[in-house]
């Protein structure tokens, strides 16, 4: 399986139109890749707070149609990272007032929506995305007939351990993680990468962004970890597309050479003070 993680530079001097079609173009460039990913919120930024609500789309807004004939015209599942998603109004709302969200979107091969996940774990401590932003509440895996099941999480979805769980109990073997994670704190990017494919004998396929996201210089080092937590590539800090080739099998190889899955207890009790 070939996979094509496109860790695109988001410039604030770039418009928001202009930049979707520059990602349209970067995504055709891909034929022959079987996934190609997008990184978290590319198309304003994970830290432009501001632009969420201004640049946000329905679901089936420009960039769902950008990327749809994107995905058909180069015949790829194509993971089109997310977007600021508006979210229908409640009942006696104004059209335009609906919930935010931070919504990813799978595309088949021939441009249909297959899923969209809304990120659970939203980020800020109170401020930002955790209270700009909704959260969303399913769990959401993608089958690839004949290749992987995905597991779908976003960026700070990368540090609760339990969501991964759930996706691999869902049949996950392939988690896709775009993001968009600040330099400071790229050591635990890569770390919790590493640990979540480890743990959960899965490949983890983390997409960042370059550049700088309202001021927030961005981690890129986009990478694709394997079962055992071995990294297969590594981007830089630049926009780059990183490609590289895996055989999904090496899942249920791992699982059955080292079957720790299955020694999994659950429901414990809370542990007594003694």
């Amino acid at each position: 399986m070939r996979a094509s993680l496109i860790q695109i530079a988001v410039d604030e001097g770039e418009s928001v139109a202009e930049r979707r079609q520059r990602a349209v173009s970067l995504v055709r460039e891909q034929a022959g890749a079987d996934l190609v990913v997008l990184p978290e919120l590319w198309t304003t930024g994970a830290f432009a707070y501001e632009e969420f609500g201004p640049e946000a789309e329905l679901l089936e807004g420009p960039t769902h149609e950008a990327m749809a004939k994107a995905a058909s015209d180069t015949g790829v599942w194509l993971h089109a990272g997310s977007i600021p998603e508006r979210g229908e109004p409640d009942g006696g709302s104004p059209a335009g007032d609906g919930p935010l969200y931070n919504t990813s979107l799978v595309f088949s091969p021939t441009g249909d929506l297959v899923a969209a996940y809304r990120k659970i774990h939203r980020f800020g401590f109170d401020k930002g995305e955790a209270v700009l932003m909704g959260a969303g509440d399913d769990l959401v895996t993608v089958r690839m007939p004949g290749a992987t099941t995905l597991g779908l999480a976003t960026c700070y979805d990368l540090r609760f351990p339990e969501l991964f769980r759930g996706l691999v109990d869902a049949g996950a073997e392939t988690l896709v993680i775009p993001a968009g994670w600040p330099e400071r704190r790229r050591s635990h990017w890569t770390l919790l990468a590493q640990a979540r494919a480890v743990e959960n004998q899965a490949f983890v396929l983390a997409c960042g962004t370059a550049g700088t996201h309202a001021g927030v210089p961005q981690a890129g080092h986009s990478l694709v970890v394997d079962p055992w937590g071995e990294v297969l590539a590594e981007a830089g800090r630049g926009e780059e597309v990183l490609t590289v080739e895996f055989d999904p099998g090496k899942v249920a190889a791992t699982r059955e050479q080292f079957p720790v899955l299955k020694d999994r207890v659950l429901g414990l009790d809370r542990p007594r003070r003694r």
